[in-house]
């Protein structure tokens, strides 16, 4: 069998066409894996900013026991909705 010009063609255009999916197939685990690892540094972002707001409304009761009202009673109000409906959101 003899190598022609037109089989050397399409054998170039075939090795081009795999290494084209490959490529496309690669970027898509990219990005799949991009997002996956950001998607875990939200969720622990996420609960550290929960601990802060407990941690921030426990300060506020605690000042509130000591006395200082006004301000301080507007605040745990407005945390505790906000935390509420935070937990109600998640569903």
């Amino acid at each position: 069998m003899l190598l022609t010009a037109d089989m050397v063609i399409r054998a170039a255009s075939l090795l081009s066409a795999f290494g084209v999916l490959a490529g496309g197939i690669g970027a898509v685990c990219k990005l799949v894996e991009r997002d996956r690892r950001q998607s875990e540094k939200i969720r622990a972002i996420q609960s550290e900013q929960t601990l802060i707001c407990y941690a921030l409304l426990a300060c506020l009761k605690g000042l509130k026991e000591q006395g200082c009202n006004g301000p301080v009673t507007e605040a745990i109000h407005r945390v505790e909705k906000h935390l509420n409906q935070k937990a109600h959101e998640d569903l």
